[in-house]
């Protein structure tokens, strides 16, 4: 069955939890309940992309969850987005990806930005996530997790017929975010989500959203510009396993197994 997947870009006010958790009750009471299957939200949506050790952190389960999984009861829809959690006394950029009865599953990003030092503050991650919700594999990552295609690849034990990477994006780089996304698209052979940011930070960077929805050949679903903006696509199962049925090109990629010979020219 076709999923709906919810993109919402919007500004984020910053190291404020409660006033960003506020502002994203009005695009979330806009949907219909039933309206949508998944909505995404950005990176560290609940305090803006702050690293450093006076940024709010949450507990685990803490409040931001806890009002994740309320929206995602409402709207009968999964919810998902990363906020930054304290756990067994280390900091992660944690992706919750919340069910409508409550449940949640994390993705802890695995690739930490370490031009903005991100690695002083935050644990890596070690593993993927792929989650089955209504019929879909959906694949979560986070922001400078894009630029590692080895780590988002379709592979035996980590399949997923949807990709997502919730980010704070600077817009001085807002050509590689969009080509890398498309790029993902192609070489998975599958659907790709990007949710960015838009507006500045309390650091001074700026972010131009650019989030958008790409199908299995590369080809916008939805794109969005420089605004606060919510939209829904409709995902097509059968055209993703036709498409993969027809042109298997996974079936030929590169096996992990593989280690370069050293030699001499």
């Amino acid at each position: 069955m076709p999923l709906q997947v919810t993109l919402i870009q919007a500004a984020l006010h910053w190291q404020d939890p409660a006033a960003n958790r506020c502002a994203f009750d009005t695009p979330l009471g806009a949907l219909a309940p039933g309206s949508t299957d998944l909505v995404v939200l950005p990176e560290m949506f609940s305090t803006g992309f702050a690293l450093d050790g006076a940024a709010p952190v949450e507990s685990s389960p803490g409040p931001t969850l806890e009002w994740m999984q309320d929206w995602a009861r409402r709207l009968d829809a999964a919810v998902t987005g990363s906020v930054a959690t304290l756990d067994q006394e280390r900091r992660y950029n944690r992706l919750w990806f919340v069910t409508p009865d409550g449940s949640a599953v994390h993705y802890d990003k695995r690739h930490l930005f370490r031009m903005g030092g991100e690695q002083q503050h935050f644990a890596s991650g070690r593993a993927g996530l792929v989650v089955s919700f209504r019929g879909w594999r959906i694949a979560p990552l986070i922001c400078y997790d894009l630029r590692f295609p080895v780590w988002s690849r379709r592979r035996p034990g980590y399949d997923y017929d949807l990709l997502l990477y919730v980010a704070n994006w600077p817009a001085r780089r807002a050509h590689a975010w969009r080509q890398l996304l498309v790029a993902r698209a192609i070489e998975n052979q599958s659907y790709v989500a990007g949710v960015n940011r838009i507006g500045e930070d309390g650091n001074g960077i700026g972010y131009q959203g650019d989030s958008a929805l790409y199908d299995f050949l590369g080809m916008p679903l939805a794109t969005l510009d420089q605004q606060a903006v919510v939209a829904t696509v409709a995902l097509d199962e059968c055209a993703l396993a036709t498409f993969r049925k027809r042109f298997p090109a996974h079936l030929d990629a590169d096996r992990f197994e593989f280690i370069a010979e050293e030699g001499n020219a």
